[in-house]
């Protein structure tokens, strides 16, 4: 060893103390977690987020609540206004022919058409066309009946000629009724509940 280095012990534990102001000195002036004024604005930023998911979080029970009600009532609206298959053809017959003899129309044959609705796996729409005999006040009175009918049944053309020198019109209806493969299940509301 040269001979002016020399380690005694005083030296060294005053460089090991110089050591270790330095490094206190540098955690005080940039401090791990950072400046007290740096850990405030993150603390701020991180209850505005919290905050912001918050408000976030209640849209989207809000919004899943709605989309709930929504379904539910679609589904209510196809249980009460779409015919089930297997009823279709004898409810429409019976619901027209009670509409005509309420209005004095007398009933002489339906036909029927089925047409599935594009985009759709359980619905088809149902054309029914009905020939009828009665007089002009009986067509309008039957036509009222039809529009005010419990089913949802779209009127899609009229067509009315007379008989000679009766007073009676044939009368020829094209309306249109939808079809669904089978009831669907009314849903109980959510326990969220739409508001």
């Amino acid at each position: 060893m040269p001979k002016n280095f020399r380690l005694d012990l005083p030296r060294l534990v005053v460089l090991v103390l110089l050591g270790a102001n330095l490094i206190a000195g540098w955690f005080v002036y940039a401090p791990f977690g950072g400046s007290a004024e740096e850990m405030e604005a993150r603390l701020r930023a991180l209850r505005t987020q919290a905050r912001d998911r918050g408000n976030a979080l209640e849209r989207t029970r809000q919004l899943t609540a709605k989309m709930d009600r929504g379904r539910n009532e679609g589904d209510q609206f196809l249980n009460t206004y779409f015919l089930s298959r297997s009823t279709t053809y004898s409810t429409v017959v019976d619901e027209l022919s009670g509409m005509a003899k309420r209005a004095g129309v007398k009933v002489r044959e339906h036909g029927f058409v089925e047409d599935p609705v594009e985009g759709s796996n359980d619905l088809s729409m149902l054309s029914v066309n009905g020939n009828y005999e009665g007089t002009y006040a009986d067509l309008l009175h039957f036509l009222q009946e039809v529009d005010q009918a419990p089913r949802l049944l779209i009127i899609e053309a009229v067509s009315a000629s007379p008989q000679q020198g009766t007073g009676v019109l044939n009368i020829n209806l094209r309306a249109n009724t939808f079809v669904r493969e089978a009831p669907l299940p009314v849903l109980a509301q959510s326990p969220g509940g739409a508001r």
